[in-house]
């Protein structure tokens, strides 16, 4: 059996769920089992995750906020009970939180990082990012219970068949070690990890009060903003968009980067997009080394132009 973590945010879904309980169901057909998804905590609606291939539903609805401790042994006691050889998590901030401590109380090995769907169930053998997203693993595990946890968007929503859906009801069994604080984010854009779309910008921006047109950019787009670490240190942009070795590592479809020279620590965090487009005066900037597309020219006249004419496009 594959056991999923299925992550809420205030009763909803992550699309990182989504992506973890098809993975789930993915390993499942492979190894010729079945994928249970573990809802903790309040949930409007735990039977949509059939639709994405999990066949039976568990939902904790007493686990109160999230606190890894107490998640993670729930997890290992279901894991355990239900004889579950992979355990699968979103490398969501939370993912990452109750991967090593569930790892620990379930008695199991861990590769975080995955990237891929496995290419064996028995060993259970995976490809990993590694060194900063300058390397690639294969990595095997003969232990009987194995926790993955997988990057964001790096995977995708693969096909699978739709799940029986079957929900069932469990409590609590693992202890809290703190009590947990009120969790607050960023509203009004789609999370970084999350996004298909992003366009970051950098010092070459000159001043935060030039980030408008980078935010007009983003609109036309229906893209997520984000920022290299210079920018997010000196206070023009909260740290929460802040992508890079440092800072949050993403996946999307597109990111732009604009007045950003593409530092080996920014690219270890971004290598990962599907494509590139730099955006930069200096013709020599690292940045155009990794980019599917380069334009060389000053950002304030062309990302204006750009922006204008993606209106005209979308229009």
């Amino acid at each position: 059996m594959v056991l999923v973590f299925a992550e809420t945010w205030k009763g909803q879904f992550k699309k990182s769920t989504f992506e973890a309980v098809r993975y789930g169901a993915s390993c499942a057909q492979m190894a010729g089992s079945h994928c249970t998804a573990l809802v903790m905590g309040a949930c409007d609606n735990p039977s949509e995750l059939a639709t994405h291939g999990a066949e039976n539903i568990i939902h904790v609805s007493d686990a109160g906020s999230f606190e890894p401790h107490a998640f993670a042994g729930t997890m290992a006691d279901i894991a355990q009970k239900d004889g579950a050889k992979a355990l699968v998590i979103a490398g969501t901030s939370n993912g990452k939180a109750l991967a090593g401590i569930l790892a620990i109380k379930a008695n199991a090995a861990a590769i975080s990082q995955v990237i891929a769907l496995p290419e064996s169930m028995s060993p259970l053998t995976v490809e990993r990012s590694a060194f900063s997203s300058k390397g690639l693993e294969i990595c095997a595990s003969k232990a009987a219970q194995t926790v993955l946890t997988l990057i964001p968007n790096a995977i995708g929503m693969t096909e699978v068949s739709p799940g029986a859906g079957n929900l069932q009801s469990a409590g609590m069994s693992g202890t809290a070690l703190a009590v947990p604080g009120e969790q607050t984010v960023a509203s009004g854009s789609i999370p970084l990890p999350e996004a298909e779309r992003v366009v970051s910008a950098g010092r070459g921006l000159k001043a935060a009060e030039n980030w408008g047109m980078v935010e007009a950019l983003a609109t036309v787009l229906g893209a997520t903003t984000a920022c290299s670490k210079p920018v997010s240190d000196i206070g023009w942009r909260p740290h929460s968009e802040h992508v890079g070795q440092t800072g949050i590592q993403i996946n999307p479809q597109l990111y732009i980067a604009i007045g950003i020279s593409g530092a080996i620590q920014h690219l270890a965090g971004v290598s990962g997009s599907k494509v590139i487009v730099a955006i930069n005066i200096d013709p020599e900037a690292p940045f155009f080394k990794a980019a599917d597309y380069g334009v060389v020219g000053d950002a304030f006249e062309v990302v204006p132009k750009l922006t204008e004419a993606l209106k005209k496009h979308f229009a």
